[in-house]
Protein backbone atom coordinates (compact mmCIF):
# COMPACT_ATOMS: atom_id res chain seq x y z
CA UNK A 1 0.00 0.00 0.00
CA UNK A 2 2.89 2.53 1.01
CA UNK A 3 4.44 1.61 -2.37
CA UNK A 4 1.31 2.52 -4.24
CA UNK A 5 1.04 5.49 -2.32
CA UNK A 6 4.70 6.34 -3.02
CA UNK A 7 4.12 5.47 -6.86
CA UNK A 8 1.17 7.82 -6.58
CA UNK A 9 3.01 10.94 -5.50
CA UNK A 10 5.97 10.83 -7.80
CA UNK A 11 3.29 11.25 -10.40
CA UNK A 12 1.86 14.03 -8.81
CA UNK A 13 4.96 15.72 -7.93
CA UNK A 14 5.83 15.01 -12.05
CA UNK A 15 2.79 16.44 -13.27
CA UNK A 16 2.73 19.35 -11.21
CA UNK A 17 6.08 20.36 -12.23
CA UNK A 18 5.43 20.17 -15.78
CA UNK A 19 2.85 22.59 -14.98
CA UNK A 20 4.40 25.47 -12.71
CA UNK A 21 6.24 26.61 -15.79
CA UNK A 22 2.78 27.29 -17.39
CA UNK A 23 1.43 29.06 -14.88
CA UNK A 24 4.51 31.15 -14.64
CA UNK A 25 4.34 32.58 -17.78
CA UNK A 26 3.41 36.03 -17.84
CA UNK A 27 -0.06 36.74 -19.82
CA UNK A 28 0.11 37.93 -23.04
CA UNK A 29 -0.35 41.34 -23.38
CA UNK A 30 -0.26 44.17 -25.78
CA UNK A 31 1.07 47.97 -25.11
CA UNK A 32 -1.18 50.74 -25.40
CA UNK A 33 0.71 52.11 -28.42
CA UNK A 34 0.00 48.90 -30.60
CA UNK A 35 -3.82 48.73 -29.89
CA UNK A 36 -4.78 52.05 -30.08
CA UNK A 37 -3.74 55.42 -32.08
CA UNK A 38 -3.67 59.33 -31.28
CA UNK A 39 -6.75 60.86 -32.66
CA UNK A 40 -5.12 63.64 -35.32
CA UNK A 41 -1.79 61.73 -35.43
CA UNK A 42 -1.63 60.49 -39.00
CA UNK A 43 0.29 60.46 -42.52
CA UNK A 44 -1.39 62.24 -45.10
CA UNK A 45 -0.89 60.43 -49.39
CA UNK A 46 0.22 62.69 -51.46
CA UNK A 47 0.34 62.24 -55.25
CA UNK A 48 1.64 63.99 -58.57
CA UNK A 49 2.41 63.78 -62.49
CA UNK A 50 6.28 63.23 -63.48
CA UNK A 51 8.42 62.38 -66.28
CA UNK A 52 11.00 59.78 -66.15
CA UNK A 53 14.30 60.79 -68.60
CA UNK A 54 17.31 58.56 -69.24
CA UNK A 55 15.87 55.35 -69.92
CA UNK A 56 17.61 53.06 -72.71
CA UNK A 57 14.69 52.89 -75.13
CA UNK A 58 12.26 51.32 -72.85
CA UNK A 59 10.26 54.39 -72.79
CA UNK A 60 6.50 55.34 -73.59
CA UNK A 61 5.60 54.95 -77.12
CA UNK A 62 4.29 58.37 -77.76
CA UNK A 63 1.90 58.09 -81.02
CA UNK A 64 -0.02 55.72 -78.29
CA UNK A 65 0.76 58.03 -74.83
CA UNK A 66 0.22 61.80 -76.24
CA UNK A 67 0.01 62.75 -72.98
CA UNK A 68 3.98 61.92 -72.31
CA UNK A 69 4.87 64.58 -75.65
CA UNK A 70 2.30 67.14 -73.96
CA UNK A 71 4.03 67.11 -70.62
CA UNK A 72 7.46 67.54 -72.42
CA UNK A 73 5.91 70.42 -74.36
CA UNK A 74 4.91 72.16 -71.44
CA UNK A 75 8.30 71.48 -69.96
CA UNK A 76 10.51 72.76 -72.21
CA UNK A 77 8.49 75.89 -72.81
CA UNK A 78 8.84 76.53 -68.87
CA UNK A 79 12.39 76.18 -69.64
CA UNK A 80 12.80 78.18 -72.71
CA UNK A 81 12.40 76.15 -75.70
CA UNK A 82 9.38 76.59 -77.38
CA UNK A 83 7.71 73.83 -79.78
CA UNK A 84 5.28 74.06 -82.77
CA UNK A 85 2.02 71.85 -82.20
CA UNK A 86 3.28 70.32 -85.41
CA UNK A 87 6.97 69.88 -84.19
CA UNK A 88 5.17 68.48 -80.78
CA UNK A 89 3.28 65.49 -82.37
CA UNK A 90 6.26 64.29 -84.52
CA UNK A 91 8.50 63.38 -81.12
CA UNK A 92 9.45 60.18 -80.81
CA UNK A 93 10.42 60.22 -77.17
CA UNK A 94 11.67 56.65 -76.22
CA UNK A 95 13.75 57.22 -73.39
CA UNK A 96 10.97 59.12 -71.56
CA UNK A 97 8.12 57.66 -69.45
CA UNK A 98 4.86 59.71 -67.91
CA UNK A 99 5.04 57.91 -64.70
CA UNK A 100 2.57 58.61 -61.34
CA UNK A 101 4.62 60.15 -58.40
CA UNK A 102 3.01 58.53 -54.57
CA UNK A 103 4.62 58.88 -51.07
CA UNK A 104 3.13 59.23 -47.56
CA UNK A 105 3.81 62.48 -45.40
CA UNK A 106 4.25 61.47 -41.88
CA UNK A 107 2.77 63.40 -38.88
CA UNK A 108 4.72 66.21 -37.49
CA UNK A 109 6.98 66.50 -40.63
CA UNK A 110 8.45 70.16 -41.29
CA UNK A 111 10.27 71.78 -44.09
CA UNK A 112 13.76 70.45 -45.16
CA UNK A 113 12.43 66.56 -44.20
CA UNK A 114 13.18 63.77 -46.71
CA UNK A 115 10.78 61.24 -48.05
CA UNK A 116 10.69 57.99 -49.93
CA UNK A 117 8.75 57.74 -53.32
CA UNK A 118 7.12 55.48 -55.13
CA UNK A 119 7.16 56.04 -59.00
CA UNK A 120 4.64 53.92 -61.09
CA UNK A 121 4.72 54.01 -65.35
CA UNK A 122 1.09 55.04 -66.27
CA UNK A 123 1.87 54.59 -70.08
CA UNK A 124 2.87 51.84 -72.18
CA UNK A 125 6.98 52.31 -70.95
CA UNK A 126 8.68 48.67 -71.29
CA UNK A 127 10.89 49.46 -68.27
CA UNK A 128 11.63 52.73 -66.48
CA UNK A 129 14.94 50.82 -64.90
CA UNK A 130 17.82 52.96 -64.83
CA UNK A 131 15.68 56.62 -65.35
CA UNK A 132 16.21 60.16 -63.39
CA UNK A 133 12.97 61.65 -62.25
CA UNK A 134 12.45 65.31 -63.29
CA UNK A 135 11.37 67.45 -60.40
CA UNK A 136 8.04 66.97 -59.93
CA UNK A 137 5.36 68.89 -57.48
CA UNK A 138 4.19 66.41 -54.65
CA UNK A 139 0.02 67.78 -53.84
CA UNK A 140 -2.08 66.52 -51.21
CA UNK A 141 -6.33 65.63 -50.99
CA UNK A 142 -6.48 69.76 -50.80
CA UNK A 143 -4.39 70.73 -53.94
CA UNK A 144 -1.44 72.09 -52.23
CA UNK A 145 1.93 71.24 -52.43
CA UNK A 146 3.78 69.68 -49.69
CA UNK A 147 6.92 68.23 -51.28
CA UNK A 148 9.10 68.41 -54.30
CA UNK A 149 10.40 64.96 -56.00
CA UNK A 150 13.35 64.50 -58.14
CA UNK A 151 16.20 61.78 -58.56
CA UNK A 152 17.05 58.42 -59.41
CA UNK A 153 14.73 55.85 -59.97
CA UNK A 154 15.65 52.33 -58.22
CA UNK A 155 14.19 49.54 -59.59
CA UNK A 156 14.32 45.98 -57.69
CA UNK A 157 14.06 44.25 -61.56
CA UNK A 158 16.17 43.09 -64.67
CA UNK A 159 15.03 41.98 -68.07
CA UNK A 160 16.37 41.23 -71.19
CA UNK A 161 14.73 40.15 -75.34
CA UNK A 162 16.56 38.83 -78.29
CA UNK A 163 15.20 37.53 -81.46
CA UNK A 164 11.00 37.68 -79.91
CA UNK A 165 12.56 35.95 -76.80
CA UNK A 166 12.25 37.82 -73.59
CA UNK A 167 12.63 37.15 -70.16
CA UNK A 168 11.99 39.67 -67.43
CA UNK A 169 12.48 39.26 -63.60
CA UNK A 170 10.33 41.17 -61.34
CA UNK A 171 8.59 44.11 -62.13
CA UNK A 172 10.03 47.09 -64.53
CA UNK A 173 7.54 49.40 -64.51
CA UNK A 174 7.55 51.05 -61.03
CA UNK A 175 10.65 52.08 -58.49
CA UNK A 176 11.70 53.68 -55.40
CA UNK A 177 13.60 56.78 -54.63
CA UNK A 178 14.88 56.75 -51.41
CA UNK A 179 14.69 60.38 -49.91
CA UNK A 180 13.62 61.25 -53.22
CA UNK A 181 11.09 64.03 -51.82
CA UNK A 182 11.61 66.94 -50.18
CA UNK A 183 9.22 68.28 -47.65
CA UNK A 184 7.93 71.81 -48.61
CA UNK A 185 5.16 72.84 -46.07
CA UNK A 186 3.95 70.93 -43.31
CA UNK A 187 0.61 69.71 -41.48
CA UNK A 188 -0.47 71.41 -38.72
CA UNK A 189 -1.22 68.54 -35.96
CA UNK A 190 -3.19 69.72 -33.05
CA UNK A 191 -2.78 67.37 -30.16
CA UNK A 192 -3.57 67.75 -26.79
CA UNK A 193 -5.54 71.04 -27.11
CA UNK A 194 -8.19 71.98 -23.77
CA UNK A 195 -5.94 69.57 -22.14
CA UNK A 196 -7.70 66.26 -23.51
CA UNK A 197 -6.30 63.72 -25.92
CA UNK A 198 -8.27 61.54 -27.16
CA UNK A 199 -7.14 57.61 -27.95
CA UNK A 200 -8.96 55.56 -30.81
CA UNK A 201 -8.96 51.63 -30.83
CA UNK A 202 -7.84 49.77 -34.21
CA UNK A 203 -11.03 47.61 -32.92
CA UNK A 204 -14.30 48.58 -31.46
CA UNK A 205 -14.49 46.62 -28.15
CA UNK A 206 -16.24 47.94 -24.71
CA UNK A 207 -13.72 45.22 -22.95
CA UNK A 208 -10.35 46.26 -23.91
CA UNK A 209 -11.66 49.97 -23.73
CA UNK A 210 -12.19 49.70 -20.22
CA UNK A 211 -8.72 47.53 -19.39
CA UNK A 212 -6.98 50.13 -21.55
CA UNK A 213 -8.78 52.97 -19.31
CA UNK A 214 -7.79 50.84 -15.99
CA UNK A 215 -4.59 50.82 -16.85
CA UNK A 216 -3.75 54.50 -17.79
CA UNK A 217 -5.55 55.61 -14.67
CA UNK A 218 -3.25 52.99 -12.21
CA UNK A 219 -0.76 54.80 -13.68
CA UNK A 220 -1.42 58.24 -14.01
CA UNK A 221 -4.07 58.78 -11.10
CA UNK A 222 -7.94 57.60 -10.87
CA UNK A 223 -9.73 60.52 -13.59
CA UNK A 224 -7.18 60.81 -15.83
CA UNK A 225 -8.88 58.39 -18.42
CA UNK A 226 -12.52 57.99 -19.69
CA UNK A 227 -13.91 55.85 -21.76
CA UNK A 228 -16.06 57.91 -24.12
CA UNK A 229 -17.92 54.46 -26.27
CA UNK A 230 -16.01 51.23 -27.25
CA UNK A 231 -13.56 52.87 -29.70
CA UNK A 232 -12.83 56.31 -28.07
CA UNK A 233 -10.62 57.10 -24.95
CA UNK A 234 -10.26 60.42 -23.26
CA UNK A 235 -7.12 61.45 -21.73
CA UNK A 236 -6.23 64.15 -19.65
CA UNK A 237 -2.39 65.37 -20.46
CA UNK A 238 -0.15 68.36 -19.24
CA UNK A 239 -0.90 71.75 -20.87
CA UNK A 240 3.05 72.33 -21.12
CA UNK A 241 4.32 70.35 -24.24
CA UNK A 242 7.80 68.79 -23.00
CA UNK A 243 5.77 67.01 -20.21
CA UNK A 244 2.27 66.42 -22.60
CA UNK A 245 5.28 64.53 -24.66
CA UNK A 246 6.37 62.95 -22.09
CA UNK A 247 3.51 61.67 -20.32
CA UNK A 248 2.38 60.43 -23.62
CA UNK A 249 5.53 57.87 -23.91
CA UNK A 250 4.50 56.57 -20.96
CA UNK A 251 0.91 56.09 -21.83
CA UNK A 252 1.93 54.59 -25.21
CA UNK A 253 4.12 51.67 -23.02
CA UNK A 254 1.54 50.75 -20.78
CA UNK A 255 1.07 46.68 -21.50
CA UNK A 256 -2.85 46.32 -21.68
CA UNK A 257 -4.27 42.38 -22.38
CA UNK A 258 -6.86 42.88 -24.79
CA UNK A 259 -10.16 41.05 -25.06
CA UNK A 260 -9.96 37.31 -27.18
CA UNK A 261 -11.85 38.78 -30.53
CA UNK A 262 -14.84 37.66 -31.62
CA UNK A 263 -14.83 33.83 -33.42
CA UNK A 264 -13.56 34.83 -37.32
CA UNK A 265 -13.56 32.86 -39.85
CA UNK A 266 -11.84 34.77 -43.45
CA UNK A 267 -12.03 33.06 -46.75
CA UNK A 268 -10.51 34.26 -49.93
CA UNK A 269 -11.74 32.06 -52.31
CA UNK A 270 -9.64 33.43 -55.58
CA UNK A 271 -6.25 31.68 -53.32
CA UNK A 272 -7.96 29.18 -51.78
CA UNK A 273 -6.92 30.71 -48.06
CA UNK A 274 -8.82 29.32 -44.97
CA UNK A 275 -8.00 31.49 -41.62
CA UNK A 276 -9.42 31.26 -38.47
CA UNK A 277 -8.92 32.32 -34.91
CA UNK A 278 -8.76 29.82 -32.26
CA UNK A 279 -12.72 30.84 -31.15
CA UNK A 280 -14.24 29.20 -34.23
CA UNK A 281 -16.10 26.48 -32.99
CA UNK A 282 -18.82 23.87 -34.65
CA UNK A 283 -21.47 22.70 -33.50
CA UNK A 284 -22.89 18.32 -34.83
CA UNK A 285 -24.23 19.08 -37.97
CA UNK A 286 -24.29 16.95 -41.21
CA UNK A 287 -23.24 18.62 -44.55
CA UNK A 288 -23.28 16.87 -48.41
CA UNK A 289 -22.38 18.80 -51.21
CA UNK A 290 -21.58 17.74 -54.76
CA UNK A 291 -20.20 14.69 -53.89
CA UNK A 292 -19.06 15.19 -50.12
CA UNK A 293 -20.43 14.34 -47.34
CA UNK A 294 -19.61 15.81 -44.07
CA UNK A 295 -20.72 14.64 -40.70
CA UNK A 296 -19.89 16.48 -37.51
CA UNK A 297 -21.18 14.32 -34.20
CA UNK A 298 -20.10 16.33 -30.97
CA UNK A 299 -19.40 13.20 -28.98
CA UNK A 300 -19.72 12.74 -25.33
CA UNK A 301 -16.87 14.77 -23.51
CA UNK A 302 -18.68 13.98 -19.90
CA UNK A 303 -17.66 10.38 -20.82
CA UNK A 304 -14.24 10.96 -22.54
CA UNK A 305 -15.08 10.76 -26.08
CA UNK A 306 -14.41 13.67 -28.46
CA UNK A 307 -16.39 14.85 -31.52
CA UNK A 308 -15.91 12.28 -34.75
CA UNK A 309 -15.85 14.32 -38.01
CA UNK A 310 -16.53 12.11 -41.08
CA UNK A 311 -16.11 13.09 -44.67
CA UNK A 312 -17.41 10.85 -47.70
CA UNK A 313 -17.05 10.50 -51.78
CA UNK A 314 -19.46 8.85 -53.91
CA UNK A 315 -16.56 6.67 -54.67
CA UNK A 316 -16.52 5.34 -50.94
CA UNK A 317 -13.40 7.12 -49.16
CA UNK A 318 -13.69 7.64 -45.81
CA UNK A 319 -11.96 9.60 -43.77
CA UNK A 320 -12.48 9.85 -39.91
CA UNK A 321 -10.64 12.82 -37.49
CA UNK A 322 -11.30 12.40 -33.82
CA UNK A 323 -10.52 15.93 -31.84
CA UNK A 324 -13.03 18.63 -30.93
CA UNK A 325 -15.37 20.33 -32.36
CA UNK A 326 -13.15 22.73 -34.44
CA UNK A 327 -13.21 23.92 -37.90
CA UNK A 328 -9.80 23.47 -38.40
CA UNK A 329 -10.35 19.44 -38.72
CA UNK A 330 -13.25 19.69 -41.17
CA UNK A 331 -11.23 22.09 -43.36
CA UNK A 332 -8.04 19.68 -43.05
CA UNK A 333 -10.20 16.71 -44.04
CA UNK A 334 -12.26 18.51 -47.10
CA UNK A 335 -8.56 19.85 -48.56
CA UNK A 336 -7.22 16.29 -47.78
CA UNK A 337 -9.86 14.74 -50.07
CA UNK A 338 -9.29 17.86 -53.04
CA UNK A 339 -12.38 20.06 -52.21
CA UNK A 340 -11.42 23.31 -54.26
CA UNK A 341 -11.92 26.71 -52.94
CA UNK A 342 -15.18 27.51 -54.25
CA UNK A 343 -16.22 24.03 -52.73
CA UNK A 344 -14.95 24.89 -49.35
CA UNK A 345 -16.77 28.07 -49.29
CA UNK A 346 -20.10 26.33 -50.05
CA UNK A 347 -19.54 24.21 -47.25
CA UNK A 348 -18.49 26.93 -45.02
CA UNK A 349 -21.61 29.19 -46.05
CA UNK A 350 -24.53 26.47 -45.36
CA UNK A 351 -22.57 25.73 -42.25
CA UNK A 352 -23.23 29.28 -41.10
CA UNK A 353 -26.68 29.35 -42.67
CA UNK A 354 -27.39 26.29 -40.78
CA UNK A 355 -26.29 27.61 -37.52
CA UNK A 356 -23.59 25.04 -37.19
CA UNK A 357 -20.87 27.64 -37.72
CA UNK A 358 -20.05 29.57 -34.76
CA UNK A 359 -18.00 32.48 -35.87
CA UNK A 360 -18.42 35.28 -38.50
CA UNK A 361 -18.22 33.96 -42.08
CA UNK A 362 -16.11 37.04 -44.20
CA UNK A 363 -15.10 36.49 -47.49
CA UNK A 364 -12.16 38.82 -49.43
Amino acid sequence: MKAKSGKLFRQTAILAACLVPLWSQPAFAERIKDLASIQGVRTNQLIGYGIVVGLDNTGDQTTQTPFTTQAIGNMLSQLGVNLTQEQSQKLQLKNVAAVMVTASLPAYSRPGQVLDVTVSSMGNAKSIRGGTLLMTQLKGADGQVYAIAQGNVLVGGAGASAGGAKVTVNHLSAGRIPSGATVERSVPTAVGENGVVYYELDNTDFSTAQKVVDAINRTAGPGTAQAIDGRRIAVRVPEASDARVAFLGRIDNLDVKPEVSQAKVVVNPRTGSVVMNQQVRLEPCAVAHGNLSVVVDGGQPQLGQGADIQVKQDSGALMSVKSGVSLAEVVKALNALGANPMDLLAILQAMKAAGALRAELEII
